[in-house]
């Protein structure tokens, strides 16, 4: 899934202003500006798009993560991920929402997609593990679907 599609999706499932985003981002010593949140968030066939870099994506996880959980000064900053795909994505957002097995299978249900517990615990693999599996795009559209029923009723 492209950044931009799941910074968008975030964006809305929060409620978060663009100015928010900034924020967020900030939160992890990073500083972007305000106009390339705008580019980032517009869609692919808007002028002014710009593609988000991974890196800024990492960033805006990890400062989703800061933000919901705190920032924990016992253990040094992790490195940030050069490469940002939807395990990624998958992995810091059920840190940031401190989700559980039983959570992701509610909101995969609610998203009307359910999967088996052997599914869910290969994307949560390392890569080099054999049931490591990817996670496709329409897995994490779903999972971003079913999380924002959970946080947005109605």
């Amino acid at each position: 899934m492209l950044n931009n599609d799941t910074l968008r999706s975030i964006r809305y499932m929060l409620d978060l202003a663009d100015v928010h985003v900034v924020q967020v981002i900030g939160l992890t010593g990073v500083t972007v500006e305000l106009a390339d949140v705008n580019a980032w968030l517009r869609r692919e066939d808007e002028e002014g798009f710009k593609a988000c870099p991974d890196e800024i994506m990492a960033h805006f996880l990890d400062g989703l993560i800061v933000q919901r959980r705190g920032r924990d000064e016992s253990q040094p900053a992790r490195p940030v991920e050069k490469r940002v795909n939807n395990n990624v994505v998958l992995k810091k957002l059920r840190v940031a929402f401190e989700l559980k097995d039983s959570d992701l299978h509610e909101i995969m249900q609610a998203a009307g997609f359910p999967v088996s517990k052997q599914e869910m615990n290969a994307l949560f693999r390392q890569p080099k593990h054999a049931n490591f599996r990817l996670c496709g795009d329409q897995f994490l559209r779903n999972f971003l679907k079913g999380l924002t029923l959970r946080l947005r009723p109605g």
